[in-house]
């Protein structure tokens, strides 16, 4: 029988040995980026490279081979918890519904969102003013939580004056954003429970 060759894309055959190095390191970074979102929610929002790398398993030298520095590492670790999200960005009602079903399934889906990321959103805000990428990513990501309640609410939007319509928006969108759950939360103390029921009071106060 003859024994089949493994190549790589190029059709030439592949080193097991480099393929054995690539998956091993994909699989070390993968467990410190685990290691860092594990410590953020432990509430560790600024651990050490000694934190990181006992909780990955790996030694402390060894942390940087795959990682230019902390910044990168950061990063990393953010955008692989906002892929982990991104199925919660879906609200489960659209702009045909009933209002107050359209309000209630936007606090529920704002809820559900911020409380899953809220450890590296916190990060992410920190951060931002010192890394552009991360500053810039949080814009991305603001706009088009905006745009998601200008789309959800256009009906009421659209039976408003321009100028009140803006304001309206505006404030709907400060209500919305994680800032705002975190201080309902944390500052306030409430329960999720709570937290969004204050929500949806104060949109329908807004939207009614």
């Amino acid at each position: 029988m003859t024994e089949a060759v493994v190549t790589d894309r190029g059709g030439t055959p592949a080193d097991p040995g480099v393929d054995g190095r690539t998956a091993r390191r994909d699989r070390n970074r993968a467990a410190v980026v685990d290691a860092l979102l594990e410590l953020y929610r432990d509430g560790n929002l600024r651990p050490s490279s000694l934190e990181i790398a006992e909780r990955a398993g790996l030694s402390p030298r060894s942390l940087f081979r795959y990682f230019e520095d902390v910044d990168d590492l950061t990063r990393a670790a953010i955008d692989v918890l906002e892929r982990r999200a991104w199925p919660l960005l879906t609200v489960d009602a659209e702009p045909g519904d009933p209002l107050d079903r359209r309000i209630a399934a936007l606090a529920a889906q704002r809820t559900r969102l911020f409380e899953t990321v809220a450890p590296a959103a916190t990060v992410s805000r920190l951060q931002a003013p010192f890394q552009p990428l991360l500053a810039a990513e949080l814009r991305r990501t603001r706009s088009f939580l905006r745009q998601q309640l200008k789309d959800l609410f256009a009906a009421e939007l659209a039976r408003m004056p321009s100028g009140r319509a803006a304001s309206v928006l505006s404030a709907a969108d400060v209500l919305c954003t994680f800032e705002s759950h975190q201080l309902l939360r944390g500052d306030q103390g409430l329960s999720v429970a709570k937290a969004r029921a204050s929500l949806v009071e104060a949109l329908t106060a807004l939207l009614a």
